[in-house]
């Protein structure tokens, strides 16, 4: 039986806008935290935590600058920034023993926070970084879509299914 390992990011690009090359950063994608109410009252044994369907906390996403980049600080400017994140990712198929790669594509529409411009010190990397607040976000992998969340539109899209539909339906939109 085929089966493929996934081992590793090969590499990585960042572009504003799915063109304009950003250079080179770390970046750090955000984490998804359901907002949650305690649900607690006669009929439960105790107390539940309970997600409220399709709406997430605050979503953060950092980029992390070895120079200090004229579009990093046109990143600053006070708006929603379309950013791409372009990668390859490394699998290996323990059948053929053969390695292959996978596309991974990460899109976030993001209102900048923060912009640190780093430091100043000979020979060294400035680390400037840029954080910011993201209002959407969509994964691909392989160019299947995984995972699509647009909190200002009402959309959660997790393997295929729109968890906010009837949602969406209900409020008129």
């Amino acid at each position: 039986m085929s089966k493929q390992v996934s081992e590793k990011f090969i590499n990585y690009r960042v572009y504003r806008g799915g063109t304009e090359y950003l250079g080179t950063a770390d970046v750090t994608l955000p984490s998804l935290g359901y907002l949650t109410e305690t649900v607690k009252g006669a009929g439960i044994a105790g107390e539940v935590d309970s997600p409220t369907i399709g709406n997430f906390a605050s979503m953060s996403c950092a980029l992390n600058w070895r120079t200090i980049e004229p579009a990093a600080v046109r990143l600053a400017a006070p708006q929603a920034h379309p950013l791409d994140f372009w990668g390859s990712q490394q699998v290996f198929n323990t059948s053929s023993g053969e390695y292959d790669s996978v596309g991974v594509k990460v899109s976030v529409r993001a209102i900048p926070k923060k912009y640190d411009l780093g430091k100043l010190e000979p020979g060294a990397t400035t680390d400037s970084a840029s954080e910011f607040e993201v209002i959407y976000i969509k994964l691909s992998h392989n160019e299947k879509v995984l995972l699509e969340i647009d909190k200002y539109n009402y959309k959660c899209v997790i393997d295929g299914v729109d968890y906010l539909v009837k949602v969406r339906s209900q409020l008129g939109y």
